[in-house]
């Protein structure tokens, strides 16, 4: 269980340092309901990995979105998607995107409801 927010100790680095000034996901268009999911390559890099890295594998030991990825680290939205789709590209994650175009179902929205309030 993760300490109290006032307990956990303070980002010293800004976001955008974080992901080297990039604002670009590799290529990657991921939206904020993208399932992502540690790989067997991801778990057995987990002892090298650093930082917001190490953290987004090992939040991913079972399928998590995007959204709760960048709120669990507490980085924007963008942050993560950079972080994460490096982390795809390394093939340390996989990445699902969903049905596409189409709008998420109303239980993919109560979800993400239960998983914000449980923040």
């Amino acid at each position: 269980m993760a300490p109290p927010r006032h307990q956990r100790p303070r980002r010293l680095a800004r976001p955008y340092t974080i992901i080297g000034g990039r604002s670009l996901a590799a290529g990657w268009n991921l939206p904020v309901e993208a399932q992502v999911a540690r790989t067997d390559l991801g778990e057995q890099r987990l002892p090298r990995l650093a930082f917001e890295a190490r953290e987004i594998v090992l939040l991913s030991s079972e399928p998590v979105s995007l959204a709760e990825l960048a709120a669990r680290l507490r980085v924007p939205l963008g942050v993560a998607r950079v972080l994460v789709s490096d982390l795809a590209l390394e093939g340390l994650v996989s990445v699902d995107r969903g049905a596409g175009d189409e709008r998420p179902g109303v239980i993919l929205l109560e979800r993400v409801l239960h998983g914000l309030r449980a923040i």
